[in-house]
């Protein structure tokens, strides 16, 4: 059938992987947060979060019925949040996040990722240092000063507001007021659809890469993403492209 088929079914078994990853991904986030803190999304804010976020990203019913129904059957599974830090070629940072319910299992597909793209595992600390981690939110519908405003209602002390050049307003603050920024903007704005509504990883400085450099990333990021265990990377290479337009 020539090249142009061969291509475009490499494109579609790419598109369906990255499916795949994200539904696992959210199926073991929404089963845990479920199982912490009751699979009733009005009386579990963390759970109530997550499930919004699954269906933004076009995560399918089923997926997010059968994780809540497995709590409610009583199943036992558990999982453990790991996180890795690793230096990847030419200055490059990463910080791998896992949810695992094998921790051998993941150790043995994590460490060989970085050996085959000639990068380097380090300790604890070694990279998180070089990264802020932020309560992120983003929406439309209230000025700044409102938003301002309906965040000293709800005694939430945030680290920015920003107006953006679309008017979205930007609020930023620790990870530990994620969820009291946004109850605090919801009872201000009740309708209010959250164009980003998350806790970020966000490195203080960046790099880019050119040439041999950004082939050996390229891998590395590769390898990771075909990580059955590895829900997210965060990373420090400006120029390299993450692919979140498929």
């Amino acid at each position: 059938m020539g090249r142009a088929h061969e291509v475009r079914k490499a494109s579609m078994a790419a598109t369906a992987a990255k499916k795949t990853k994200i539904y696992s991904y959210y199926g073991k986030e929404i089963y845990q947060a479920a199982k912490s803190g009751g699979p009733d999304p009005d009386a579990n804010l963390s759970l109530r979060a997550i499930i919004n976020k699954a269906k933004k990203d076009q995560v399918p019913s089923h997926v997010i019925n059968n994780a809540l129904d497995r709590v409610k059957s009583g199943a036992t599974d558990n999982y453990d949040s790991l996180q890795f830090e690793g230096f990847g070629p030419n200055g490059s940072t990463l910080i791998v996040k896992c949810l695992t319910d094998n921790v051998n299992r993941t150790i043995s597909q994590v460490r060989p990722a970085f050996t085959k793209a000639h990068s380097k595992l380090g300790a604890e600390g070694s990279v998180s240092y070089l990264y802020n981690v932020e309560a992120v939110v983003q929406f439309k519908g209230l000025s700044e000063e409102d938003a301002l405003d309906a965040l000293i209602e709800g005694e939430v002390d945030a680290k920015d507001i920003a107006t953006l050049d679309d008017g979205s307003i930007k609020i930023t603050g620790e990870p530990t007021d994620y969820n009291n920024i946004k109850v605090a903007i919801q009872a201000k704005l009740p309708k209010v659809e959250f164009d980003i509504d998350e806790i970020q990883t966000i490195p203080t400085e960046t790099v880019e890469l050119e040439g041999e450099d950004m082939d050996l990333f390229e891998r590395l990021m590769n390898l990771l993403n075909d990580c059955e265990d590895v829900d997210q990377v965060y990373h420090n290479v400006s120029n390299y492209n993450d692919g979140e337009e498929e």
